[in-house]
Order: C-alpha cells, then structure tokens, then sequence
C-alpha cells in the first residue's frame, strides 16, 4: 500500500494532516474514530469501469438544479449543482438504482435517500459542514461515492486543538462517515486555484423525515 504523509503546523497553530491515498490500496483507511465507526475511506469500491459509466449516466440523466442562498445579507447562487431522490422513487434515473443497491451492500445500512451533489470545475465548492441529523435514524451512517475527477476534501474537528486531515477523494472510493461524526467533525470541498474536471457526488443517508 502506498500511503504519503505530510504535516505542520498551520497558520492557527493547528497540526495538519494531508492523506495521499495510493492507486493500488484497496484496504479501509479509518481517518477517525468514535463508538459507530468513526470516519473511514474505502478505496476502490466501485471497480472504475462502473464509476466512469455511473459518472456518464448521472451526468446526463440526473435533473440537476441550482440553488440560491442568503449569505451576508444577500442572495448568492450555491457554488454547485444539487440533485435528491429516494429509493423508492418511481422516476430514479441511472445509475440510482444500481448505486443504492451496491452501497447498501458494501457498507451494510439501509440507505434509503441519495443526494447528488455537481461540481463543475474547481470554482465549486462546498464549505465545512456537518450532515444536518434531524431526520436522520439515529446511528446509523451516511456513505458518500465519488465519480469523476479527483477532489480533496478537509475533515477537522469542531472544538479543540485536534487536527485535520485531508482526503482525496477518487473515482470509486467511498467515504463513510457514523452518525456520531456529524456533531464532533466538519467536512468540505474546497475551490481550487488549478483547474479540475467535474466530480459528482452521492451522499447515502438513512432517512426517516417525510
């Protein structure tokens, strides 16, 4: 397995941590740990045949959407393109179904609610966040899939000197993060000062709201 670490202090006096990820280490990385499995990265989970073919598919089936939201006191466009669909939705487009069914698989929960999130270029973005856990089953974890090009993403601790790590996230691998994680860490996706290709998303959770 070939794995590179780097560290030192950041400009908060923070340690940080970046994770280069081999192409040829199919073994779980735990990132964190907590009683539900803390935050592990699953290289390789979808052979790359498949996720370049769920890529394409989710590229022109998916009924993207742009969102708008208030940030210091004015409406801005959400640096991303959104999608959201349930299981047993009627209209699931491809490669859903077959998505649903393979991550359920390999993580083992009942993933019932898939969001999609599109980023275009490396001008979008997502800033650190936990997983809103309100309509969530409770312990239970949520499952994110990558497709397309490479993007990295900083998971870091919400109180505390604790550090943050850096993943990138490639074509096939899978993120699993417990219900746990979303009240002590936050994730994110940076924008980048290169330019990247798209990278879609799709976030596994268990729902249980309306």
């Amino acid at each position: 397995m070939n794995q590179s670490f780097s560290g030192g202090p950041n400009p908060a006096g923070r340690s940080i941590m970046a994770f280069q990820q081999g192409l040829f280490a199919p073994e779980p990385v735990t990132l964190f740990c907590d009683k539900e499995g803390g935050i592990r990265y699953l290289p390789e989970s979808v052979p790359l045949a498949r996720a370049q073919q769920w890529f394409g598919e989710a590229l022109g089936n998916i009924g993207w959407s742009s969102h708008q939201r208030i940030m210091y006191e004015r409406e801005v466009a959400v640096p991303r393109l959104i999608a959201t669909f349930m299981r047993d939705a009627q209209d699931l487009p491809a490669p859903l179904a077959e998505a649903f069914e393979a991550v359920r698989a390999l993580v083992g929960a009942p993933f019932n609610r898939v969001g999609l999130n599109l980023y275009r270029d490396e001008h979008d973005s997502v800033a650190p966040h936990n997983d809103k856990t309100a309509n969530l089953v409770r312990g239970e974890p949520i499952a994110i899939v990558s497709l397309g090009a490479t993007r990295r993403m900083t998971i870091r601790p919400k109180k505390g000197p604790g550090r943050a790590v850096h993943v990138d996230l490639e074509a096939g691998s899978c993120l699993v993060m417990s219900y746990a994680s979303q009240f002590t860490h936050d994730h994110g996706i940076p924008k980048l000062v290169e330019s990247v290709g798209p990278r879609i998303s799709l976030a596994f959770r268990c729902y249980e709201g309306p």
